[in-house]
């Protein structure tokens, strides 16, 4: 009375390497063949899909095999299947495929008339779909729940929950949801007897039947037929309830598409003869509806008809028969757990037994108020289950702003951390550069007292060279021209007074070269002591390399270098990169030999100073400082510079200058 129950799939375009698939999945949807080999083409697609990787066709294949179980009513593997789809949709995190795989679940314990866990999954079900905003899906989970509580008498939520979803589809193409919805509200108006609003709904189902729904094995129109057909049974309108049941009897294949439906009109069209009391052909009618049902294995349908064929046998005061067929119907409900049929049964008998009447009323009674409670409790459940969700959902988001003011928190410690890190560091830095510059600074100093040092000497030098000026020009000259002079005038005389004279001027000629020759000793080692001052400071700054560090020091200064050619500045410079070198293979080569070599070569000075420390990648390391100094400093000589440094194979620099 429902619709269709049978899993549908969509076709899809799949290539030539899964040829084999696509012929299994057909053949086991073929229902012309028997159970057991299409049971066998659903595992042998099975073991192909199994091979696959976990993509969403993997997905797609797998619910694929769960329909064509479902369709064969092997409910476990059915199960086990959507288990499988669930886990696998759980690791990729495919929440379309976990919405569609709880909804299957439900689908399972709907089969197995469990009614909470049913209820319980498609609940879940419906929750991932609104997440994702699928109107659709959302739709039919929500209409599948309004069903469950539909088949435990909770007609009021029932009916909610069909509002809710006409509601859903306002003003969509989703007719085939629709016409369920209208279906269900006209069953819902049908229990509580409200017939009119019931064969309203039913008429509205039949107008929203398109085409492709029509086209479908769910046989809507002749559901349609049948329900409005019971709805004018109850009402006692057998004759009208008569023409719906042949008019849904006429539909084309309805007994190949749904042959439990086309039981179900059979065996309405018999009680409804029956009840106008036409005869002929009904006992046939009841036997065949009740034996497609008996070969379908439909329970509900056959105690239903044999209920109807003892009411049958007791109006053609059969006794015998109806007993038996009464007593059949109440010992199949009690095996199938089917209460409300169980009712049904216990009111028939009580009419063909009727000496145990008593009997029958109390057990009626008792089972009446079990099933009510029963009933109550499912329905608590119901909302139980749904509230418990919203509680959850409500602490799950809870639980998320909390997570996130937790991440918010410790994204703010951490952030803080870092500045705090890189603002210690940045001090650290500052403070080894104000250390560096303060060195700098110190070693500046030093360049600038050497230069004072050498002005002072340079100032001394002219100093003394004004002095031998005045001496020569004061002393040394006038004294020459003195002798000068007086020799000029002895040329004239020749007697022994003369010659005794000009011996004497001789020997002053003597004395005043003896004077020159002090004077120009005096200039020679003026020279020497400055040539010498510059090299006994570098001679100073060896000293103190040897004494302060392990490493081996050596060095040559090629005594050929023309010291008084290079200027000042050239000094100094030469002196400044020499100190640099050493303290960056101090600080950073661990070397164990330290080399210094300055030599002349034609009009160029040349300083060597190698190690055979940790070396460096030359193209790779940032300039420092230290390397930037050295390399202002030989441009500012008009030098060159190279740098020659592998990783544990020592560093080399050489650096050369002109002397002029």
């Amino acid at each position: 009375m429902l619709g269709c129950t049978q899993k549908k799939t969509v076709p899809r375009n799949i290539s030539s390497s899964q040829d084999s698939l696509e012929f299994y999945f057909t053949s086991a949807n073929n229902f012309d063949l028997p159970p057991l080999q299409r049971e066998k083409h659903i595992e042998k697609a099975l073991d192909i899909i199994l091979l696959q990787e976990n993509d969403s066709l993997y997905r797609v294949n797998l619910f694929k095999i769960a329909n064509r179980y479902y369709n064969l009513e092997n409910w476990e593997k059915y199960k086990k299947t959507v288990r499988l789809v669930l886990e696998k949709a759980e690791t990729k995190r495919d929440a379309f495929s976990m919405a569609k795989g709880n909804s299957y679940l439900g689908d399972y314990f709907d089969s197995q008339a469990i009614a909470d866990s049913s209820f319980l999954y498609y609940n879940r079900a419906q929750k991932i779909y609104l997440g994702l905003n699928d109107t659709s899906n959302f739709a039919q989970t929500t209409l599948k729940k309004a069903i469950l509580q539909f088949n435990q008498n909770d007609f009021l939520e029932s009916e909610k929950g069909v509002s809710k979803v006409l509601k859903i589809i306002k003003n969509t193409a989703y007719n085939d949801i629709r016409y369920d919805a209208y279906n269900l509200l006209g069953l819902i108006y049908n229990e509580v007897e409200d017939y009119n609003n019931a064969i309203v709904y039913q008429n509205k189902a039949l107008e929203s039947i398109d085409d492709k729904l029509m086209a479908s094995f769910s046989q809507p129109k002749a559901t349609s037929y049948n329900n409005i057909g019971v709805v004018l049974k109850n009402k006692k309108n057998f004759r009208d309830a008569i023409n719906y049941f042949e008019k849904g009897l006429a539909e084309k294949n309805v007994l190949k598409n749904k042959p439990f439906l086309y039981a179900t009109l059979l065996n309405n069209l018999a009680y409804s003869k029956f009840k106008l009391n036409e005869k002929e052909g009904t006992q046939d009618l009841f036997f065949k509806a009740l034996h497609i049902r008996d070969s379908l294995q439909l329970t509900s349908g056959i105690i239903t008809s044999k209920i109807n064929i003892s009411e049958y046998f007791m109006s053609e005061k059969d006794t015998v028969k109806a007993r038996m067929f009464a007593q059949q119907a109440l010992e199949l409900s009690q095996k199938s757990k089917n209460y409300r049929a169980v009712l049904n049964s216990l009111k028939q008998l009580s009419l063909v037994q009727p000496e145990n009447a008593v009997v029958y009323s109390k057990k009626y009674i008792q089972i009446n108020d079990s099933l009510q409670k029963a009933e109550r409790k499912t329905g608590e459940k119901f909302t139980r289950i749904e509230y418990e969700t919203d509680e959850i959902k409500s602490e799950n988001k809870d639980l998320v702003v909390q997570n996130r003011n937790i991440v918010y928190a410790f994204s703010a410690i951490g952030l803080l951390g870092l500045l705090s890190f890189i603002i210690l560091s940045q001090r650290a830095k500052n403070r080894e550069l104000m250390f560096k510059q303060q060195q700098q600074y110190a070693n500046e100093e030093i360049y600038n007292l050497m230069l004072a040092q050498q002005n002072t000497i340079e100032t001394g030098r002219i100093e003394e060279k004004k002095r031998v000026a005045r001496e020569l020009h004061d002393g040394i000259l006038g004294r020459m021209f003195g002798v000068r002079m007086n020799l000029d005038g002895l040329n004239e005389f020749q007697d022994a007074n003369a010659v005794h004279q000009r011996t004497n001027y001789l020997s002053e000629l003597k004395n005043i070269e003896q004077d020159i020759r002090e004077i120009s000793h005096d200039l020679n080692r003026e020279k020497s002591e400055l040539i010498n001052n510059f090299v006994s400071i570098v001679d100073q700054l060896f000293e103190e390399q040897k004494k302060t560090y392990t490493s081996k020091f050596m060095s040559n200064i090629d005594s050929r270098i023309k010291w008084e050619l290079v200027s000042n500045a050239v000094k100094i410079n030469v002196f400044r990169m020499l100190q640099e070198s050493l303290q960056n293979t101090n600080k950073y080569a661990s070397a164990t030999t330290v080399k210094v070599d300055l030599n002349q070569l034609d009009n160029h000075l040349i300083m060597k100073i190698s190690d055979d420390g940790v070396g460096f990648n030359v193209k790779n390391t940032k300039k420092g400082i230290g390397l930037q100094n050295i390399l202002f400093r030989t441009n500012e000589c008009s030098g060159v510079v190279i740098i020659e440094s592998k990783k544990g194979e020592g560093t080399i620099i050489t650096i050369t200058v002109p002397i002029v």
